[in-house]
């Protein structure tokens, strides 16, 4: 028999509905002001626009540079994610089946990290990333990805590879699996519900960051999508129509993204309440 619609049911999802459409007010006067005119953003900022200023849109994307500055995310992003994913699921699956106090302490350690304020550490980083020539560098920004980005990720892998039975490794190794063959034919495919999720959270995070591009790449042509975004709003802060279409600009890639793994989402969430 199934669940019956009440009323509480009902109002529960007005009240959903409400909330949704508070949080989405902001982007609707981003969206709309943007296909507006300079002129009609200052006389009417919350009307729809009365002609749709699409020019706005390729004066910004030819001003932010977009395409160098997307690809640049692009690379940030990727190769972050592909170093955090590689080297965070060997380690979390060695300290998951290394059965020694030292693993414990490890693993420990990933965890404390997680709490600690990135402010905090800001100057000393800059310091040795420039003692160690990381600045002004693509690749050092990866590095230190990789670095914040541990903590959290050996810890979510850290709790699926305990789900994982033994017995299948063990079965490999008697079939003449090498550990590191071991690892990957046998382990890191079954962990593919949680590289997916940490694939979304890590991108999210990655793709947004403004504040460490902003301490490592001083150039230009390194710049991401963030931090050029700021930049053209301080050069064209009067100019709302052009910063507004460029803010959407940066949105895009992120939604577009987030929209295409939607269903990965979901089968990590029920996977994991499976498990």
């Amino acid at each position: 028999m199934g669940n019956k619609y009440t009323g509480k049911i009902f109002t529960v999802e007005i009240l959903a509905i409400l909330i949704g459409l508070i949080f989405l007010i902001p982007f609707y006067y981003v969206v709309s002001n943007s296909l507006k005119s300079f002129s009609e953003i200052l006389t009417n900022t919350s009307s729809l626009p009365s002609v749709l200023q699409f020019q706005n849109y390729v004066n910004a994307f030819e001003q932010l540079n977009y395409l160098k500055v997307f690809t640049n995310s692009l690379i940030v992003t990727i190769a972050s994610n592909i170093v955090l994913v590689v080297f965070c699921s060997m380690a979390a699956y060695m300290l998951v089946r290394t059965k020694k106090r030292i693993s414990n302490v490890i693993f420990m350690l990933f965890v404390a990290a997680m709490v600690i304020p990135f402010q905090s550490i800001m100057i000393p980083l800059v310091k040795t990333a420039g003692t160690l020539g990381l600045l002004n560098s693509i690749w050092g920004l990866v590095i230190m990805y990789l670095g914040f980005g541990s903590g959290i990720t050996i810890f979510l892998y850290h709790g699926f590879i305990k789900g994982i039975p033994v017995e299948l490794e063990e079965a490999a190794i008697i079939d003449g699996c090498t550990p590191f063959g071991v690892f990957w034919k046998i382990v890191f495919p079954l962990l593919k519900p949680i590289t997916v999720t940490i694939i979304i959270l890590n991108s999210l995070w990655i793709w947004n960051d403004f504040l460490l591009p902003s301490l490592v790449l001083q150039d230009p042509e390194l710049r991401t999508i963030p931090l050029a975004t700021f930049f053209f709003f301080g050069q064209y802060t009067k100019q709302w129509d052009l910063a507004l279409a460029a803010l959407v600009l940066g949105i895009i890639p992120l939604l577009i993204f987030f929209f295409s793994m939607q269903k990965h989402i979901i089968k990590g969430i029920t996977s994991g309440s499976i498990k």
